[in-house]
């Protein structure tokens, strides 16, 4: 098992990719690069975390986030704690600060909270000694999950300057689809987002991209396309007329594919809902890296965790 790098950080929280600078994404990205040979090597643990208390304070539904931000601290050697307000006492009334704090005093590290309520992790951010990380905000940012985009692109491609990058579909709703916008532009990453008109939300060109609402015009010119997910959770009714006219026109098959670069790279935040954004051969072609990007969200985890308390002298 490889020795890590002592790397300057001077963060306590990570609540989005918009306050950090290039330099601090490319520490983590550097650093979850050394954590892909523990991903790898399974039957490794770490003891950087020993001692240290991660809980996952997660009010929305999560599978992949919640067990990847699991099994990155128990594999630096931490002890886990998992929330979940059905059953506990946000049930009976108590306050989204209150329980946090409640938590806190029992003796924890660091939180990783998921919300449906925009800016949730930088209040608990303001309240709490313990560090926070953002695990996906109402529609704002989900930073791990375009941290490990950000990562897959560069371990696929070898770089991020230069490359477009199409994030197609619900973008309105998709914190996904913010964090990888803050996240690529800041390295020189052209960004196009495409959708129909009532997913791609007025005024998101001064995030410095540009917007399409054609698919098959902008695909021959992406290195790299992310599908994201219809996010039918949070939106109201009537925003397309029918999910067949959706996956017609933004959705991602074999006849479609064959209009994009030989070498494109397909991601998708998971869950996907196949035969909507994204058909199962091309799921699960040679184009697609989605099962990739989950190995690299441990690796990216690992490293966000262990810059927050794991390094020498926290």
């Amino acid at each position: 098992m490889q020795s890590l790098p002592q790397m300057s950080w001077n963060r306590s929280h990570l609540l989005g990719l918009e306050d950090l600078g290039r330099d601090e994404i490319t520490a983590i990205l550097d650093l979850a690069e050394h954590f892909t040979q523990d991903t790898h090597e399974r039957r490794s643990k770490r003891t950087n975390l020993a001692g240290k208390v991660v809980v996952n304070l997660f009010f929305e539904p999560s599978t992949r986030t919640r067990m990847s931000f699991s099994l990155a601290a128990r594999r630096l050697g931490a002890d886990v704690l998992d929330f979940s307000p059905s059953g506990s006492s946000t049930s009976k009334g108590e306050s989204f600060i209150d329980t946090a704090k409640n938590i806190e005093a029992m003796g924890i590290d660091l939180v990783v909270v998921r919300h449906s309520a925009t800016g949730a992790p930088h209040l608990l951010a303001q309240h709490l000694c313990a560090g926070v990380i953002n695990a996906g905000d109402g529609a704002h940012e989900h930073p791990t999950q375009g941290l490990l985009d950000i990562f897959t692109i560069r371990q696929k491609r070898g770089r991020l300057e230069g490359l477009t990058v199409g994030l197609v579909g619900d973008i309105a709703h998709s914190r996904v689809a913010r964090s990888n916008i803050h996240g690529l532009t800041k390295f020189g990453a052209k960004v196009i987002v495409c959708g129909p008109p009532t997913l791609v939300p007025r005024g998101i060109e001064e995030l410095g991209v540009e917007v399409s609402h054609n698919l098959d015009a902008v695909l021959p010119r992406c290195d790299v396309i992310n599908m994201l997910r219809i996010q039918f959770e949070r939106q109201r009714n009537g925003l397309f007329p029918s999910i067949a006219e959706y996956a017609r026109l933004f959705g991602m098959d074999s006849n479609r594919l064959k209009k994009a670069r030989p070498d494109l790279l397909l991601l998708a935040p998971g869950p996907i809902n196949r035969g909507v954004e994204i058909t199962p051969e091309v799921a699960d072609g040679p184009h697609s890296a989605i099962l990739t990007q989950v190995t690299n969200g441990l690796a990216v985890r690992m490293a966000v965790l262990y810059l927050l308390c794991g390094q020498p002298g926290m």
